[in-house]
């Protein structure tokens, strides 16, 4: 998937509660920054393109078979990778294992293409600017995991070279996650972690849970690979990924160190350089505690804000690393056996950073930080049970009722993952679809990767007898309301954007598929609002002015709708 595609993409990339409408005025808005930028430099484009990693010192015997590696679908519907060698046949192999799998995301990313921006032209004009944001990207990842890349790329798909070579496409693919959460003015969904350890857990060892809500839409959810990797150099570990992807986004290594990241607020960069997810891949390959992990994270310069939440066995306790293009800071607890962490920065080093202060007043990051404090002291003693009943929450503050799909509740009902950890055991639970509702499947690290296991046929690694159980909504008639109402959404808000008429019944089976949303209301307020009838208008607005309402912006939005409505009686 190339940067393009990412940015073409974005506009429809929210959750279902903020749909394609937003996609319009994000694209003029990137479209005017893409052409200033561009006209100031292109140096540095051409050789970006040019560049190839050294691969001629890795000897490497690839075949059909592939030995020990394997592929496999697990009856989760999860799919269970393991692969290893050197870097460059660590691509090969896990591009030749999963080559379907990957040219089935980025074919996603295409299609979007075609939804949001079916204009050639303005697709040749960003792909130009994927060049030159991209020029110097290659030179901040490491010579190995550009090896690694390019023998994945090997096995990209050749329908979208037009886009870009293969080798760079997928470079540029480890960026995406970064580019996603650097824009302004979209209401990019935020993830959650939170560790316990000591008096806090059951037994007195650490335990860490974490939603991954990162929304690119129910296709690229489907296809999760929980990979399990024994590089030549450095740790084995296993992360949640997809097709394609080599970076980190929620992992553990054999030494039992784990990584999630949490994105922070970032200002649009003017260069990519090192792409987070490969800074905590390359903490995960060679770092063993929070020292070494801190020591990694410092000496790579990233394009975007990050919140890095590390959790370490062999210092039992956990802490986060949290970078940014201009700053760095570590945040640890004092006196206390927990640590939380939602999109907002702790450490002293962001105390005076006007950004970060904003943030944390205008978004739903402290609202989520506080209701993980208040699950946290309403469960005193924690197990992997209880964690992932924390994740799966879907109340607000005081256990209130604010809709399902609110960003304001810790389970947003569209997240890719939810993992657990217990870093001194070398389990890991990872979550089956849909979002984190699904049975969470465990993986015994320990066993994974030892010898006996190299000579084990059975199609899964999974732990099956510690395996935690699907959450009860799924069965229940708020969930079938909820997936009604995601059906919904997508008429009603294009209505809204085309213009259209709806039969008042589809507005108020709407209104009743998730009545204690606030953007139900809102959306139902926008379309009267635009057909021009007034007072129905104005009761929906009111009904969202009175529910959680999910960032600062958002509520000044329906308030404005409020006052004009008053000023047109």
């Amino acid at each position: 998937m190339s940067l393009s595609k990412w940015l073409l993409n974005l506009g429809g990339m929210e959750s279902p509660s903020f749909g394609e409408a937003r996609g319009g005025l994000f694209f003029k808005k990137v479209s005017v920054f893409v052409l200033i930028v561009f006209l100031l430099s292109s140096c540095g484009v051409k050789k970006s393109l040019r560049d190839m990693p050294d691969v001629s010192k890795y000897e490497t015997q690839i075949t059909f078979i592939l030995g020990d590696n394997f592929l496999a679908k697990n009856r989760q519907g999860q799919w269970e990778l393991f692969v290893d060698g050197n870097p460059l046949e660590l691509g090969l192999k896990t591009g030749s294992l999963t080559q379907e799998l990957f040219n089935q995301q980025e074919e996603i990313f295409v299609k979007k293409i075609d939804e949001l921006v079916p204009s050639e032209g303005w697709q040749n004009f960003l792909r130009k600017f994927l060049a030159w944001f991209n020029r110097k990207m290659y030179l901040n990842i490491d010579e190995k995991f550009k090896a690694e890349i390019y023998g994945i790329s090997q096995y990209a798909s050749k329908d979208f070279d037009h886009i870009a070579p293969a080798y760079p496409r997928v470079m540029y693919f480890h960026g995406a996650h970064d580019i996603g959460h650097a824009l302004k003015d979209l209401a990019l969904v935020g993830c959650s972690s939170f560790a316990a350890w000591g008096d806090q857990t059951e037994d007195g060892k650490m335990i860490i849970g974490r939603n991954f809500d990162f929304y690119v839409g129910d296709e690229f959810a489907k296809n999760k690979i929980i990979a399990f990797v024994k590089p030549d150099e450095g740790h084995n570990f296993m992360s949640v990924t997809w097709g394609g992807f080599i970076g980190v986004l929620s992992g553990m290594n054999d030494q039992g160190l784990t990584v999630t990241i949490n994105a922070g607020k970032s200002n649009f960069p003017l260069v990519a350089k090192t792409p987070i997810s490969l800074v905590t891949r390359e903490i995960l390959q060679y770092a063993s505690n929070i020292e070494e992990a801190i020591a990694i994270a410092r000496k790579r310069e990233v394009f975007v804000s990050e919140s890095i939440f590390i959790g370490s066995s062999k210092d039992k306790k956990a802490a986060i690393i949290e970078v940014s293009p201009k700053n760095f800071g570590v945040y640890e607890v004092e006196n206390s056996n927990q640590l939380i962490c939602s999109n907002h920065f702790q450490s002293a080093a962001y105390a005076n950073d006007k950004k970060n202060q904003k943030h944390i007043l205008e978004s739903h990051s402290q609202y989520r930080f506080e209701r993980m404090e208040e699950l946290l002291i309403e469960n005193p003693k924690m197990n992997p049970e209880i964690v992932v009943d924390i994740l799966r929450d879907k109340k607000g503050l005081d256990e209130k009722e604010i809709g399902y799909g609110n960003e304001k509740a810790l389970n947003q009902l569209l997240a890719h993952h939810g993992i657990v950890f217990k870093p001194e055991d070398l389990m890991v639970w990872v979550s089956s679809n849909p979002y984190q509702l699904g049975e969470f499947v465990a993986y015994d690290l320990a066993a994974i990767f030892s010898k006996e296991n190299q000579n084990n046929t059975k199609p899964s690694l999974s732990k099956s007898n510690w395996n935690i159980k699907e959450d009860s909504f799924l069965y229940s008639e708020a969930y079938r309301n909820y997936e009604k109402y995601r059906d919904l959404y997508v008429i009603v808000n294009k209505a809204i954007s085309q213009e259209t008429h709806l039969e008042a019944a589809v507005l108020k089976e709407f209104e009743e598929s998730n009545p204690e949303f606030w953007k139900v209301h809102y959306l139902i307020g926008s379309y009267n609002y635009n057909r021009g009838y007034d007072t129905v208008a104005f009761e929906a607005f009111l009904k969202a002015e009175s529910k959680e309402i999910t960032t600062v912006p958002d509520r000044k939005n329906v308030e404005r709708y409020l006052r004009k409505l008053k000023r047109r009686k």
